[in-house]
């Protein structure tokens, strides 16, 4: 299956925010858990306020982490549920 441009972002933006809830908190732990340039991590994180998800970065930069505060319009349980179905079609 040939991904578009669009989805394949939309799903990697998903795929990023429930790392993130799962404790892959942090650009190393994203970047090692499904092997991702840093670039395409820290430009993905950005990128989610797009969708209305509210994801911030608390601590320092040395020792922080990243957290979703609010999923707005999206379905998390849906997005938890099918993590796993998300990394395949990205293939990751």
């Amino acid at each position: 299956m040939v991904l578009s441009k669009t989805k394949s972002s939309f799903y990697r933006r998903l795929l990023i925010a429930s790392l993130i809830e799962r404790g892959f908190n942090t650009i190393p732990k994203i970047m090692s858990e499904i092997e991702i340039p840093r670039r395409t991590a820290q430009d993905t994180i950005s990128a989610l306020e797009e969708l209305d998800i509210e994801c911030i970065f608390i601590g320092a930069p040395k020792n922080g982490y990243y957290e979703i505060r609010s999923w707005g319009a999206i379905d998390k349980n849906w997005v938890m549920n099918n993590t796993i179905k998300l990394m395949e079609t990205l293939s990751y």
